[in-house]
């Protein structure tokens, strides 16, 4: 088991003297149990991956916040761009964790868009592992992966109907993405982004597969 600190970049950023932009930055650092190296590495992998948020933050999106800010039609007071990371830690055991980091944007309209990406790592070695690693990817095993994600959307279509698109079935195969994936205790869950097989409302879909490792 590796300890974990949180590190944070945040800011608000003003233009004319009014707060258009504002962001936090969250990314984890490791203390290594395993290798001092591997470690090194990975914690590399996310400093890198904040400051490059940031940079993207700071030039992007605050110039385009700014801009609209002068537009002179735009709503008073401005509704402040927003750039937000959070990470959540999904299993840490031995020299393996896994996370999720979820990116959420604001950049005016009716709601903003969370991204979600994922890693699950070897602190042995460094790597990042994948999906084939913990579920064999064979076309039998695909077909039980799909089916059993169309029997949870079924399931939770009995208590919530409308929550997933009508030809959900073959959206789970058309944007299935071997990286979207991390595990938990006894259980690797698949996501999808939002719109990519359910309306904004229901968020990002996981479903859970047991699997043994």
């Amino acid at each position: 088991m590796q300890t974990i600190n949180t590190n944070t970049l945040t800011d608000t950023m003003y233009y004319k003297e009014i707060p258009v932009f504002t962001y936090k930055i969250n990314y984890p650092s490791f203390t290594p149990t395993c290798s001092n190296d591997a470690s090194e590495s990975i914690n590399q992998h996310y400093a890198q991956l904040a400051q490059k948020t940031e940079e993207y933050g700071r030039k992007v999106l605050y110039t385009q916040a700014a801009a609209d800010a002068e537009y002179p039609q735009s709503p008073r007071p401005f509704p402040i761009y927003t750039l937000d990371v959070v990470y959540q830690i999904t299993y840490n055991a031995g020299c393996i964790v896994s996370l999720y980091m979820d990116t959420y944007t604001y950049a005016g309209g009716a709601h903003g868009q969370t991204i979600r990406t994922s890693d699950t790592w070897d602190f042995n070695t460094g790597k990042s592992l994948r999906l084939t690693d913990f579920y064999p990817l064979t076309p039998v095993s695909l077909y039980q992966l799909q089916k059993s994600m169309e029997e949870q959307v079924a399931e939770r279509l009995k208590a919530n109907p409308g929550i997933y698109f009508e030809d959900y079935r073959a959206l789970l195969q058309d944007t299935f993405n071997m990286n979207s994936f991390y595990i938990q205790p006894g259980m690797m869950v698949i996501y999808y982004q939002q719109y990519d097989i359910a309306p904004y409302s229901t968020g990002l879909p996981e479903f859970y597969i047991p699997v043994n490792f």
